[in-house]
């Protein structure tokens, strides 16, 4: 069975392949066949070279017999793949006007309609979120991170100290009380020999009046 649309006909070399691709596509890939180039103040605020053309946008035309002119875009038909603008137009014998159907590679975006918040992505919800601006809250949310790593080894370190602290503290006293000990235990055995000599002395007393 014959496929009726694949992705690998664009990359063909086989011209047959490439018309097929660009006429069986689907929707959501032939919204990308209408896209334009921006100008340059708005390649600089929104850092995009392209974007798809909507209804509502403010193109000018680059080439062709209307070069020069600019108008907002009215309709944009994605099976053709032709765009439509309100300000250009011709009359017919009858006496109608009709708008002349434009390729969007002649057209150059001056104006973006701003009624789709996610025109940049379903990220992006506020709209104009430039790279710069994302890049700085990046760079804001690596600083925190490293701040709450930097908080725990400072305590680590304080609570180190603090515990060398107490260490000598407590061999300071262990210290100190060893050597207080000492001269009480030397008095205690200089009164345990005293007493023992006046009871020797005693005891020879009571032996020479027996």
């Amino acid at each position: 069975m014959k496929k009726s649309f694949s992705k690998s006909w664009i990359s063909s070399k086989q011209k047959r392949k490439q018309r097929k691709y660009r006429a069986n596509a689907p929707l959501h890939i032939r919204k990308n066949f209408v896209s334009a180039n921006l100008s340059k103040p708005l390649r600089e605020k929104y850092k995009k070279r392209s974007l798809p053309i909507r209804k509502g946008d403010g193109v000018i035309v680059m080439r062709g017999s209307f070069k020069g002119k600019s108008g907002k875009v009215e309709r944009v038909d994605l099976k053709k793949g032709k765009v439509y603008i309100s300000e250009i137009s011709y009359l017919k014998k009858d006496g109608s006007k009709v708008h002349p159907p434009i390729d969007p590679s002649n057209l150059q975006i001056t104006n973006l309609t701003m009624d789709d918040k996610r025109r940049f992505g379903k990220k992006s919800a506020k709209v104009g979120g430039s790279k710069e601006s994302s890049n700085a809250e990046s760079k804001e949310k690596e600083k925190q991170k490293e701040s709450n790593e930097k908080q725990p080894k400072d305590k680590e370190v304080k609570l180190e100290v603090k515990e060398k602290g107490n260490k000598k503290t407590t061999e300071e006293k262990s210290k100190e009380s060893s050597t207080t000990s000492k001269p009480r235990s030397k008095a205690k055995s200089g009164s345990n020999k005293k007493s023992q000599k006046s009871k020797a002395g005693e005891e020879k007393n009571q032996n020479v009046s027996d």
